[in-house]
């Protein structure tokens, strides 16, 4: 996602010197031989914003995943998309990296956005095989989840030909997704009325300044560092040095409409809930995985506030805690355009005058203050408001498909489940129901036969 994990990603690296060392030197693109008799269908990793990590921080989790295989081993593959892409991007980068050849933003997407129409050439795709007959399960953390929906939306568009379908998808995953958005981005950085413009000297202005410049020298990068940045010509191979400082002043990336930061705002989100991107394909299973540790503020409207026992809990980091402070009492009315979720609750007279009525504080659920330090509650569940989705709120090991099914873990972080791997009792248990979640998936028969 955008600029919030940054920071937990890098204390976590300077608190354990031999992680960073083997995440630096992984090879990002290994991934695991499987025998061929597993019955199983892969399972797909997309990561979030900056995530680069993949195996060697995500662990030993394939234990848990595998537990009900039944002796088969499922194959597990992260894919490579880039790390500060716009979910547009990055959704193109997933499909290629999976099937291989040159990656296609599409001509006018490209035309519309500045940035060259091709991308890097996959000479070999991770699952090229990948049709009806040989489906997948996708699982998003983070940005990853939006990522995985845009990707579905753009087969069923025909995007990427008449070949490519998504029946392809077996079942999307999904866990702490901003589909609709976070107020976490304007509070690092984002403009509340002038999106996508970035606050000077902000977190969000300050990491972007980090990424023109990594991205500069990313052809001599280890492959960590690698940004996926080739459509927009960032590199010292395409662009001076003034050129970089001009870019560092003024970010053509980080304040564009065709960056991460922006997928993040409301705004955005609403614009693909308009545009219907999110609904669920009859043939495909969904499942997310929302999580929060938040409490409701005693007599204080619907605010939320995180415990101060919380604060030193690994991985929990002291910037998430402070984030979702501020998350939990954060002023939605200033935000332009209005959120849709706050015209609901508006007067015809409030209306008419583009304001709020005074007490929105107790109209608004308080799923909208909830959240895990970088994403509210309510935007984790599906890319749509329960009314204008299908919707089961509950946890259950018999899905349906076409179903976006929603179960909510408390007192859990962003980074709680993953991608950082401790071993706890929470992680174990989350990749264990997975395991059932997909194999439950496998036993049914989505065209209804």
């Amino acid at each position: 996602m955008w600029y919030y994990t940054s920071i937990s990603k890098i204390l976590v690296f300077i608190s354990y010197p031999p992680l960073t060392l083997s995440y630096l030197m992984s090879d990002l693109w290994k991934t695991k031989e499987v025998s061929s008799q597993c019955q199983c269908f892969p399972l797909v990793i997309v990561q979030g914003f900056l995530g680069r990590a993949e195996s060697r921080i995500w662990g030993d989790f394939e234990r848990h995943l595998n537990h009900d295989c039944h002796g088969c081993e499922r194959r597990v593959m992260f894919a490579s998309v880039g790390p500060v892409s716009s979910l547009h991007d990055r959704a193109c980068e997933l499909y290629y990296s999976l099937v291989g050849g040159t990656v296609d933003y599409g001509e006018e997407h490209s035309a519309a956005h500045g940035h060259s129409r091709y991308g890097r050439t996959h000479s070999q795709g991770l699952y090229p095989q990948w049709s009806r007959e040989n489906p997948i399960h996708l699982l998003g953390h983070s940005l990853g989840g939006p990522t995985i929906v845009k990707l579905q939306y753009l087969m069923k568009q025909g995007h990427f030909g008449p070949r490519a379908h998504p029946d392809w998808i077996r079942s999307i995953n999904t866990i702490s997704s901003p589909f609709r958005g976070s107020q976490a981005v304007y509070t690092l950085g984002e403009r509340v009325d002038a999106a996508p413009e970035v606050r000077p000297f902000s977190m969000g202005a300050m990491l972007s300044k980090v990424i023109h410049t990594i991205s500069y020298f990313s052809p001599i990068l280890p492959k960590a560092f690698d940004f996926h940045t080739e459509s927009r010509r960032m590199s010292f191979l395409d662009i001076s040095i003034p050129s970089l400082l001009n870019r560092m002043w003024k970010s053509d990336w980080a304040e564009s409409y065709d960056a991460a930061p922006y997928d993040v705002t409301f705004e955005s989100a609403e614009q693909r809930e308009a545009n219907q991107e999110g609904q669920p394909h009859p043939r495909t299973f969904y499942r997310s995985c929302a999580t929060y540790l938040t409490e409701k503020v005693e007599g204080n409207e619907n605010f939320h506030t995180v415990a101060c026992s919380n604060l030193l809990s690994f991985p929990f980091s002291p910037p998430l805690y402070f984030l979702a402070r501020i998350m939990g009492s954060f002023d939605f009315s200033k935000i332009q355009p209005v959120p849709s979720f706050l015209d609901e609750i508006r007067v015809p007279d409030d209306i008419e005058q583009g304001l709020l009525t005074a007490d929105y504080r107790k109209s608004l659920p308080e799923e909208y203050w909830a959240n895990d330090g970088v994403v509210p509650l309510f935007s984790q569940w599906h890319p749509a408001s329960c009314s204008s989705i299908h919707c089961q709120h509950v946890e259950t090991m018999s899905p349906t498909p076409g179903i976006w099914y929603v179960e909510q873990w408390n007192n859990t972080s962003h980074m709680s489940l993953v991608p950082l791997w401790v071993a706890s009792d929470c992680q174990k248990q989350y990749w264990l129901n997975l395991g059932r979640w997909l194999r439950a998936t496998e036993f049914q028969d989505p065209h209804g036969k």
